[in-house]
């Protein structure tokens, strides 16, 4: 029986002369800009999803390495001028604390690097995770406020007249909330606009997962992301209200509170895959519909 331990050994030398100095260069330039991160930001419960979205578009790239390796090398002229920009970029955000330009740079980076060593077909074959990271991008703070208020003032009002319509003694004061003797301010991480990327990105993570081959079932489910995220925001406004209302402030703002944003994404999640199988069917019907028709 023939031995193939040595074309293996060769191939795997061959992957790794190519793909390891890339791999060491941007664990050097990017580990660093994730610690800090990790101190920093990522602390915080409004970019808490960071980290997910890291390991997530990192997970999706190492599944599809292989693939990548395997394609011709087509190296596009494209690629060192935004290799370029990218490591400009990580430049500047890092030593002016800029972290949409330090963190922005990976995605520049990395697509770089694909066009120089294999082009645009390594591209595309790794266009999910590279789209993935954008929502791990902090934007502005200006951006983000100004967002922002608009979408707590939505939510605040929903939260209000449906906890008023079922019987609780509620009133609203902009993004204030009084039920009872308690009053709750609408925070940010509660209703705000990077709340809604994370629950994007979680609506987009579910149409990679099932790969619908319809069209009309992608399209539909990814614009109708954004409506679901609110009804979930408003979910979990309404838990913490109620938390709050029977069972005192410090309930509201203690493990309760964390656990309401694990209720959250659960709530939205499930509001995803229920929306998909009411598409589905309509979708059946639809077809059934018109074969009964064309016959």
């Amino acid at each position: 029986m023939a031995d193939n331990t040595p074309a293996l050994s060769a191939s795997s030398r061959l992957v790794m002369a190519e793909w390891f100095p890339i791999l060491i260069g941007l664990i050097a330039l990017y580990v660093p800009t994730w610690v800090d991160l990790s101190r920093t930001i990522w602390a915080a419960e409004a970019q808490a999803h960071g980290p997910i979205i890291l390991g997530v578009a990192l997970w999706f790239l190492w599944k599809q390495g292989p693939v990548i390796h395997e394609l011709a090398a087509q190296p596009a002229k494209t690629g060192w001028p935004l290799f370029v920009l990218g490591l400009l970029l990580y430049v500047i955000g890092r030593s002016q604390d800029i972290l949409l330009f330090e963190v922005g740079s990976q995605i520049f980076v990395i697509i770089s690097l694909l066009l120089i060593l294999r082009g645009w077909a390594a591209a595309r074959a790794a266009w999910f995770p590279l789209f993935f990271l954008l929502f791990m991008i902090p934007l502005p703070g200006t951006f983000v406020d100004a967002l922002t208020l608009p979408m707590k003032m939505a939510v605040s009002y929903v939260a209000e007249n449906v906890l008023y319509w079922v019987g609780y003694p509620i009133s609203r004061t902009g993004v204030i909330l009084q039920i009872g003797q308690y009053k709750l301010l609408v925070a940010d991480a509660c209703a705000g606009l990077q709340t809604l990327f994370t629950l994007e990105a979680l609506g987009l993570l579910y149409l990679n997962v099932v790969r619908h081959d319809s069209l009309f079932r992608n399209v539909t489910l990814a614009i109708l992301i954004i409506p679901i995220s609110f009804i979930a925001n408003v979910i979990r406004v309404m838990a913490l209200t109620l938390i709050t209302y029977h069972f005192g402030d410090a309930a509201g703002q203690g493990f309760l509170h964390g656990f309401a944003g694990l209720v959250l994404f659960i709530t939205a999640l499930l509001i995803i895959i229920g929306v998909d199988s009411l598409l589905q069917f309509a979708e059946r019907r639809w077809k059934s519909a018109t074969a009964r028709g064309a016959a």
